[in-house]
């Protein structure tokens, strides 16, 4: 028995060019929860897509028209493409782009077109449950379970959020919880914007958009992003690399709640939630003259504070490894091979991770693609790996004198650390290991590199 085809939630955007075919897909589509909408190459929304799945169907007509470039729509839009043409069945690589394997005939059926969106719409799930289990979010330490209380706490007020922290740290994640957790705001889209990427001479269209015919090449209205954020959560990465005459534009959005398009004399209301990232000292940015005192006080009315990895611990960095290994090699290769092996966890909880979360998760793709190609954990090549990675850590823009400093903060707190496990295990090295997620040898290590002495303290009860 046939099973039947099973389409949830999806959107599927149509570019019909010349060919007659956005009124046969929404007919074909009509009983399933699909919604079909006439697209061209700009009018896609961001912030829809970023919420429901979304898939393309362009006819071939738009390439010989030349309104398209290929790479540059799929990059901006992120969804798969279908495209329709009266051409031959097979992948005629002068009508079909050799990158694009999705193909439908002009003439194409209910039942073919059904079979096609069904398809993706499952590869769609697939993906997204990838990303989720990627992006899992790894808090089994103290300072991980303190700060989700502090997002837990604060999510669902309506003032902004300054979200401090090291690169690769986190951030991010951080503010799509507190997106996701308020009940307003939630339901709204997340726009996220690095500031220190924003082109010279092109804030104002990115920002505040531009009415159409406003300047060479506006064929359209284009909405900017504080109007893509109305109803949800902007989130501004990097706000500490925003020059400051951009500064006083974006606290004027702030006190107004309105926004004006480039050559439009109407002035539209936005209601957002703005959260704001940086790695960088804002109070003292503002004592240096680079930034706004009175737009970090406006962004600073909640702070919240992402720990190092290596303020996280050991534990933390073993479970965020196995996740990010379980997401390159798969969950069903993964299971075909033995446990992480104690060698490899030991050597993860003991490296030093100057760029984080993101350097950890670097380090675990090229290992779990050396694993899934492989079939094993080859010590050999997994060392390599290792002592290549350790050997290409990046250096600090700081001085030799205050990377010392840093370093010898961070080895005390790491002493502290296992100081603190040994007492609340009575200083078994069995149990005390298992407590950090280490092993025996690697626990060893740490006592002997932070002299900490096997005889127990005067004040411990002998046993």
């Amino acid at each position: 028995m046939r099973t039947p085809t099973k389409i949830e939630e999806l959107d599927v955007y149509v570019w019909e060019g010349k060919a007659d075919i956005v009124d046969r897909v929404a007919r074909c589509m009509a009983s399933f929860d699909v919604e079909v909408i006439r697209a061209d190459d700009i009018a896609i929304s961001p912030e829809r897509s970023a919420l429901r799945p979304s898939l393309a169907i362009i006819s071939v007509s738009v390439i010989d028209s030349g309104a398209l470039v290929l790479r540059d729509w799929q990059a901006a839009h992120g969804m798969p493409v279908v495209w329709v043409g009266q051409a031959p069945r097979d992948h005629d690589p002068t009508m079909y782009p050799a990158e694009y394997s999705h193909i439908l005939p002009l003439d194409f059926t209910c039942a073919e077109l059904r079979g096609m969106i069904s398809k993706l719409a499952l590869q769609l799930r697939a993906h997204s449950a990838q990303t989720a289990a990627s992006d899992a979010l790894v808090a089994s330490s103290e300072c991980m379970q303190a700060l989700l209380h502090e997002v837990d706490t604060f999510a669902d007020c309506e003032t902004s959020v300054l979200v401090h922290g090291e690169t690769g740290v986190g951030k991010e994640r951080i503010a799509q919880l507190l997106h996701e957790k308020h009940s307003h705001y939630g339901k709204g889209p997340f726009i996220a914007v690095n500031c220190g990427a924003i082109p010279d001479g092109l804030f104002e269209s990115l920002f505040f958009g531009h009415a159409k015919g406003s300047f060479t090449g506006a064929v359209v209205a284009h909405k900017g992003y504080f109007e893509q954020a109305d109803g949800g959560t902007l989130f501004l990465d990097e706000i500490g690399d925003l020059p400051l005459y951009q500064q006083v534009k974006l606290l004027r959005v702030l006190e107004d709640g309105a926004v004006t398009r480039i050559g439009s004399p109407a002035a539209v209301k936005v209601d957002f939630r703005l959260v704001a990232a940086t790695n960088k000292n804002l109070p003292q940015l503002v004592k240096d003259g680079t930034f706004r005192a009175d737009l970090y006080y406006r962004l600073a009315v909640i702070e919240l504070k992402v720990p190092s990895l290596e303020e996280r611990g050991a534990v933390d960095k073993i479970a965020l490894f196995k996740a990010f290994i379980a997401t390159v090699v798969g969950a069903e290769r993964l299971a075909a091979l033995p446990d992480l092996p104690y060698w490899l966890a030991d050597a993860i909880a003991d490296m030093y991770f100057p760029g984080n979360v993101r350097e950890l998760r670097n380090l675990a793709e090229r290992i779990g693609v050396t694993v899934r190609q492989v079939g094993s954990w080859d010590a050999a090549r997994l060392q390599r790996l290792i002592a290549l990675a350790c050997s290409t850590q990046p250096v600090p823009a700081e001085s030799a004198a205050e990377v010392l400093v840093d370093r010898s903060k961070w080895d005390m707190a790491e002493r502290n650390r296992v100081l603190a496990a040994l007492d609340a295990n009575g200083w078994r090295r069995q149990d005390t290991a298992q407590y950090l997620g280490i092993s025996r040898k690697v626990l060893w290590e740490k006592m002997r590199k932070y002299q900490i002495f096997e005889e127990e303290p005067e004040s411990r009860e002998t046993e």
